[in-house]
């Protein structure tokens, strides 16, 4: 039963480890985009297991790919060769549109960014990295270290030098009230006083929309903007695609295509959504950032050949079926259906996302003070009503997260777009 369940997982499991709800909730099943818990509710799935049940739950492509590969092998390390990550390697090469492209595959998003910080300070003989306030970058030393968001850093000790930079956050801080325009040119004007104080930085890593930050995200071309000043100086820029990649934004294969003016990036990793909830991370590089390290190295688990069979057969999928197309029409039916109910509650200060990738943020009515146990409130209603939602923030994690398998379906959207509209209106 779930109650025993729940002391287990305190008797043996850490104390920080996050359990959503205030009776944690055990899923059992899914199929499509709902999922069933131990007691037999049926629920909306809105957030995808944090965006990684990326296609549908069960699907039986991806089923049947990883059942006949585990009938073959299941692994065997990158000692030998692997024809599944061969194959998918070369796939994400094509697609990340970096010229002459190098692929690695680790097991997550946190090891792959992890990677990315390796090969940047490799190549570029610095531990300095630029990263953007309000940022998650995983949960390892080093991108823990490179977090902008206090509540996912748990520690200041690291290894890199790292400083912030302005620009995640549209509509926070002091640029705030500026125009698109003048907001990229302000954050220009401070990238480049701050490289005025600093030895050259190895790197700037950026989420093209903050995921765990709560779904924010800067105007489209200021990453173009910011490149022009590194490549001035030679400094690289890791696009982590974590929880942007595979076409969830709707208007883009890759987040860093709204700011794609100056070319893709040097490097960018991915994970999540891959491997529709098979352990799938990694990095796609320039051949010679990729290859600049002078000692061996392998990946025992990154690449083994049951995660690789569902990421072909998952990636395969999404293209097929046009899950980005999906995206961009159904979710721009639900941020608006979600913008015109929202804007009958006073505590909701902001709707905000692409795709199905979409943010609502619960403040103190009237203020842009953020209001976390409101957001949490909604959240428990929401599970009431039959809906998982997310939470983030950078602000006490008083925002809503909005993140659906991409094939949901119009009457899904509005189904769940109900079910979010009166846990909101529950808000006291």
């Amino acid at each position: 039963m779930t109650d025993d369940l729940l002391g287990r997982h305190r008797a043996v499991l850490p104390d920080w480890l996050a359990l959503y709800y205030e009776e944690p909730l055990e899923i059992t099943h899914g199929e499509g985009r709902h999922v069933w818990d131990a007691h037999g509710n049926r629920y909306l799935d809105f957030f995808g297991g944090i965006l990684t049940t990326m296609t549908a739950h069960a699907l039986p492509e991806i089923t049947k790919a990883v059942s006949e590969q585990a009938g073959r092998i299941i692994h065997s390390s990158t000692l030998y060769l692997n024809r599944p990550m061969v194959e998918l390697a070369e796939r994400i090469a094509q697609l990340s549109g970096i010229p002459d492209a190098r692929v690695f595959f680790t097991t997550s998003g946190t090891e792959a960014n992890d990677t990315a910080l390796l090969l940047a300070t490799t190549y570029r003989r610095s531990n300095t990295i630029l990263a953007m306030r309000n940022s998650y970058h995983g949960r390892s030393f080093s991108s823990v270290g490179i977090t902008g968001n206090s509540g996912w850093s748990p520690t200041s000790l690291s290894p890199l030098q790292t400083l912030y930079v302005h620009g995640g956050v549209r509509t926070r801080g002091p640029y705030a009230g500026l125009s698109d325009g003048e907001f990229i040119a302000a954050c220009v004007e401070d990238l480049e006083d701050l490289l005025g104080h600093t030895r050259p930085p190895a790197a700037l890593i950026a989420e093209p929309i903050q995921g765990v930050g709560g779904f924010t995200s800067p105007p489209d071309g200021l990453y173009a903007a910011f490149r022009e000043v590194l490549n001035e100086r030679g400094i690289l820029w890791i696009a982590d695609e974590v929880q942007t990649g595979w076409g969830r934004t709707g208007e883009h294969f890759w987040g860093w295509q709204a700011h794609g003016r100056n070319g893709p990036p040097d490097l960018m990793t991915f994970a999540k959504g891959i491997g529709n909830g098979m352990s799938i991370g990694g990095v796609v590089a320039r051949s010679e950032i990729m290859n600049c390290l002078d000692s061996n190295s392998i990946s025992t688990f990154g690449g083994t050949q049951i995660t690789m069979a569902a990421g072909l057969a998952n990636l395969n999928y999404l293209v097929e079926h046009d899950l980005q197309g999906n995206a961009r029409r159904v979710g721009g039916l639900l941020i608006e259906r979600l913008r015109a109910a929202a804007a009958q509650v006073p505590a909701v200060w902001e709707v905000r996302g692409r795709g199905l990738m979409i943010g609502i943020e619960v403040t103190k009515p009237g203020t842009d003070e953020a209001d976390p146990k409101a957001a949490t409130a909604v959240l428990e209603a929401a599970r009431e009503g039959g809906l998982l939602l997310g939470k983030g923030g950078g602000h006490n994690t008083s925002c809503l997260r909005v993140a659906p398998p991409l094939s949901l379906n119009v009457a899904e959207a509005e189904e769940g777009a109900a079910i979010l509209e009166n846990a909101l209106r529950s808000i006291r």
